[in-house]
């Protein structure tokens, strides 16, 4: 059985390549053929929720797969946009619903929100990804911790950015070989623990970042050498996430199910 360690480098020693392998599957081909061709097209939020394929194959882009059913929440997020403080999507701590919002920023650009390329190209380069790391999670759940961890980490400013996401905390934990107890512990506490022993300005230095993956893969394999570990419990039904307990606060708040 191969190791977390060497897959995690099998499938980044050219990552491009992995990619391009999983673009080809053939149901990633299709579903990403039939939002080329029908995204463009799209000039309103009503007409993007109204393709029920289009819809899916964008938040299962940005590892938004599991909230899918909530289309009265994930409206609000589109509609409200991110220009404002005040908006929806600035408000949750999660930061993919922004990220959904720059790659189809109807708020902000109305009818020609659809025309840019990273509302097209931009986001069929995120499904594969996502693709990318649900297939790898499928034999190797540590494999797919490192490569979102991978993914996400250069984006995060603080050790609170890191605990805000339990996948990301999950990889760090590992990595400071830390007992499941202390994720009980106070927040303040874990962040200056975190802070105190791990440079989070190195993850924007992608040799650095490599480095800490790596040992994260080793340590990973160590504790958990026949994979029993569940990647359900920290990633999520589908998408690759967890559903927050404020975010369900805030979905509870809407009007669920929609379109």
């Amino acid at each position: 059985m191969t190791t977390t360690y060497t897959s995690y480098k099998l499938i980044t020693a050219d990552l491009s390549k992995s990619l391009e392998r999983v673009a080809k599957q053939p149901d990633v081909e299709r579903e990403t053929e039939y939002y080329l061709s029908k995204i463009g097209d799209v000039k309103s939020i009503d007409e993007f929720f109204a393709d029920s394929r289009l819809y899916n194959y964008a938040i299962k882009a940005h590892g938004l797969e599991d909230m899918g059913y909530a289309k009265a929440f994930m409206r609000k997020v589109l509609t409200e946009g991110i220009d404002n403080e005040d908006a929806f999507a600035k408000k949750l701590t999660d930061n993919r619903y922004s990220e959904l919002v720059e790659s189809l920023n109807f708020a902000r650009n109305g009818t020609a929100a659809t025309s840019f390329d990273k509302a097209q190209k931009g986001v069929a380069d995120k499904y594969a990804r996502q693709t990318l790391e649900q297939n790898a999670g499928e034999e190797n759940s540590g494999v797919r911790l490192a490569l979102y961890f991978e993914r996400m980490a250069p984006s995060i400013t603080s050790g609170y950015g890191l605990l805000a996401d339990e996948a990301l905390a999950q990889v760090v934990r590992t990595v400071m070989q830390l007992p499941d107890e202390f994720a009980a512990s106070d927040i303040d506490k874990q962040v200056a623990t975190i802070e105190k022993s791990i440079d989070i300005a190195d993850f924007k230095d992608p040799a650095k970042l490599g480095k800490f993956m790596e040992r994260f893969a080793a340590l990973w394999e160590l504790s958990n050498s026949s994979d029993p570990y569940d990647p359900l419990a920290v990633f999520g039904s589908s998408s690759g996430y967890g559903i927050s307990s404020d975010l369900l606060l805030s979905i509870n708040k809407l009007k669920l199910g929609g379109l």
